[in-house]
């Protein structure tokens, strides 16, 4: 069983418009996100700052909890864990 990323409409034009992607590593939500990044043209600097760090208004949620309330982006994810990105929408 894989760990499938929910890919939010604005970032999908880097994942090859993709809804959501699967795969099959084990590990930090950070180190996997920075793969994706990596793996992905234009994708991390929608995610990362500068310094490498995952950008304030994205939010990410394993299995619907926020991985701020967990341990941020040393939060494990294993196999079957769904992740899902969602930007911050402001408004006025």
């Amino acid at each position: 069983m894989a760990i499938t990323i929910h890919i939010p409409t604005p970032l999908r034009p880097f994942v090859g418009n993709r809804d959501e992607v699967s795969i099959d590593q084990e590990g930090t939500i950070g180190a996997i996100l920075k793969d994706l990044a990596s793996a992905n043209d234009g994708l991390g600097k929608h995610l990362f700052n500068a310094e490498g760090q995952l950008r304030n208004f994205v939010n990410v949620y394993v299995n619907d909890e926020d991985i701020r309330y967990q341990s941020g982006p040393d939060t494990a994810v294993k196999s079957g864990d769904v992740v899902s990105i969602v930007p911050s929408i402001a408004g006025g």
